[in-house]
């Protein structure tokens, strides 16, 4: 165990690179949840039908081969990826094909009168997004946008399948080496949870930043 202790600075150089994975996760699949949960709700059958094969083809087949395919196979298309590409990658698209649902959801939670008032007023689509409809939408999109974001930091640890060394690859490494489990598996523990803590805390503020503050309580 002593000596696992002497690589802590070894696993945990690998926290820069899971952070950097999960944010840049988090921003494609945000990017992602918005286009195809919206492309669910036009009135295009065409586009309501790609959108609705996107998310199944996403939700429907495992992170792990999705991960093989965007390193091992896109390159046999011409098509060829980083470690750190592709796992932001499918760490987006995988996520942003689930979240998309809490887009949807989250629309058609507005009520109808919202959606007849914007007619009324002549209000052109982007306008009834900005003023009207996602600043009522966001408020609701948030506490799952957590959930979602949390689940993202926690599947990095999927890409050490294609040695890209953040903080589960560097870990397994070092209990290689050593042939000590409980310092390295317990030190990538507390890390993800650490970061887990610090995401929900920093999704509250933003949730109670766009909360609406006119409600009166009695």
């Amino acid at each position: 165990m002593s000596g696992s202790i002497e690589f802590l600075p070894a696993i945990l150089s690998g926290v820069v690179l899971t952070i950097q994975l999960t944010l840049c996760g988090t921003l494609l699949a945000l990017v992602t949840a918005f286009a195809v949960g919206f492309a669910r709700l036009t009135n295009l059958s065409w586009l309501r039908l790609a959108a609705r094969l996107f998310m199944e083809f996403f939700r429907g087949t495992s992170m792990v081969v999705q991960l093989f395919w965007a390193y091992f196979v896109l390159p046999l298309f011409g098509v060829s990826l980083t470690p750190f590409e592709a796992g932001v990658l499918v760490l987006g698209l995988n996520s942003g094909a689930y979240m998309s649902e809490i887009v949807r959801g989250g629309m058609l939670a507005l009520p109808l009168e919202q959606f007849e008032a914007c007619i009324a007023l002549n209000f052109g689509r982007w306008h009834r997004l900005k003023y009207v409809l996602l600043p009522q939408a966001l408020p609701l999109m948030v506490p799952p946008f957590s959930n979602s974001a949390i689940e993202i930091l926690k599947s990095t640890s999927v890409v050490s399948l294609i040695s890209l060394s953040e903080i589960t690859f560097r870990a397994q490494t070092v209990r290689a080496q050593t042939g000590d489990s409980i310092v390295p598996f317990i030190t990538i523990l507390i890390v993800y949870l650490s970061l887990a803590v610090l995401m929900s805390r920093i999704m509250r503020l933003i949730e109670r930043h766009l909360r609406p503050t006119s409600s009166v309580r009695t």
